[in-house]
């Protein structure tokens, strides 16, 4: 399955992403939502389907600028979002907690803690919000400041204040020195093989009609706003895990001023991993660009106002800020404590996601108010957890034994 998930890719990526996925069970999961979205299809659901992240996992949750230039905390991963079981969110999200702790050296007892941690308040929100009207669900949002008054005194504060402080740097005019240089009094964007290249002239062309293109798509202000702006470079430059092989444009613009920058991101967006287990995707979604930013906008409680899709070539895309203050939580080496109280925080953000489209009502009143799901997503995610370790070690072996290629440490 992770063979048939690089069709369409870059060749030459597909090394980079292989050995970016062997580095730890964590990593895999990260990189395989095909393989969970394949294997969840084959068990038993309940038929409610809101739109679902699709991709949940701990990494898959961060900071990023809302309009109003707060920070706020949300999911911020939608490549593969879809209408579809909650269900399926839910078991990947459990799972990567459980696979996270372990990787961390967490007993399993912590690893279980922290799993119904994150179900208790799934079904703590999800109740919560089933009661309340339709527009209400929509305004539901968590920023830092409430992080930070309703997180304990644990490791998750500090990483949280770190975090924050790291995200707020995250800007466009901050990333000018570090992913640019200066050649003939022009701006570049800086090359670094296989990761950062410079497309062919004609790609090139191709991409910077797209961007115009990608003006429509956008509410009147910020066309007005963001037209005001030139192309001045773009790169191919890899990101993630799941998303390496993929087309990542990086467009860097300049407005009324050399200082006024600002970089966007141009990602290629393909059919869902979800979309082969729903009927009747194929007539719902005829840009999957557009479904991105539309189930983003569903999900998300405030979104980068810059976001839009568009088209170059035969590739489809969405487009957003490149640099906007994002960040995310470090979860590799946090603490158990911190693990539990982190896993809270993401089970009530899926849970808020999960209300604002459909069957909140419907799923609060299948979990009910006792410890029946808690107990069921534990022993769930432990046996996935399982499996997933041994998915990451036949993955290990297949490049062991040539099957597949590995670029370790880039």
């Amino acid at each position: 399955m992770v063979i048939q998930s690089h069709a369409g890719r870059l060749d030459w990526l597909i090394p980079v992403r292989i050995g970016r996925m062997i580095s730890s069970p964590y990593a895999f999961l990260r990189g395989a939502a095909n393989v969970h979205a394949d294997d969840f299809a084959r068990l038993p659901a309940t038929g409610i389907s809101p739109v679902v992240c699709g991709d949940a996992h701990l990494g898959n949750f961060g900071f990023y600028a809302s309009p109003e230039r707060d920070l706020v905390f949300d999911l911020n991963d939608f490549d593969e979002a879809h209408p579809g079981a909650w269900e399926w969110d839910l078991r990947r999200l459990t799972t990567s907690v459980w696979v996270a702790g372990r990787q961390n050296g967490s007993p399993e007892s912590s690893c279980g803690e922290a799993v119904a941690r994150c179900v208790h308040e799934y079904q703590l929100q999800i109740a919560a919000l089933a009661e309340q009207p339709l527009l209400a669900r929509s305004y539901e949002r968590l920023d830092v400041d409430r992080m930070l008054r309703t997180a304990p005194r644990s490791g998750l504060r500090v990483e949280i204040e770190e975090s924050a402080r790291r995200a707020r740097k995250r800007t466009s005019d901050r990333a000018l020195p570090r992913l640019t240089e200066e050649r003939a009094g022009v701006r570049r964007i800086v090359e670094e093989p296989p990761l950062i290249t410079r497309p062919e002239p004609a790609e090139a062309e191709q991409l910077a009609e797209a961007l115009d293109d990608y003006l429509e798509t956008l509410p009147p202000h910020w066309a007005r706003v963001v037209g005001g702006y030139r192309l001045v470079d773009i790169a191919h430059r890899v990101v993630g895990v799941g998303s390496v092989g993929l087309r990542a444009w990086v467009a860097l613009c300049e407005g009324s001023n050399a200082d006024d920058v600002l970089f966007l991101q141009l990602k290629q967006a393909r059919r869902s991993v979800v979309a082969p287990f729903v009927h009747g995707d194929s007539a719902w979604h005829a840009h999957q660009g557009q479904r991105v930013v539309e189930y983003q906008h569903a999900l998300q409680t405030v979104s980068d106002p810059l976001l839009g899709w568009t088209t170059a070539g035969s590739f489809q895309y969405y487009v957003r800020q490149y640099r906007d203050m994002k960040g995310a939580i470090t979860v590799d080496g946090i603490d158990a404590a911190a693990l539990i109280d982190y896993a809270g925080t993401c089970g009530y953000l899926l849970a808020k996601g999960h209300a604002r489209t459909s069957g909140a009502s419907m799923i609060a009143g299948y979990l009910g108010g006792g410890r029946k799901a808690e107990e069921a997503f534990c022993r769930f995610a432990r046996s996935y957890a399982d499996q997933t370790e041994r998915d990451h070690a036949e993955l290990v072996r297949a490049v062991r034994h040539g099957v597949l290629h590995a670029e370790i440490g880039m």
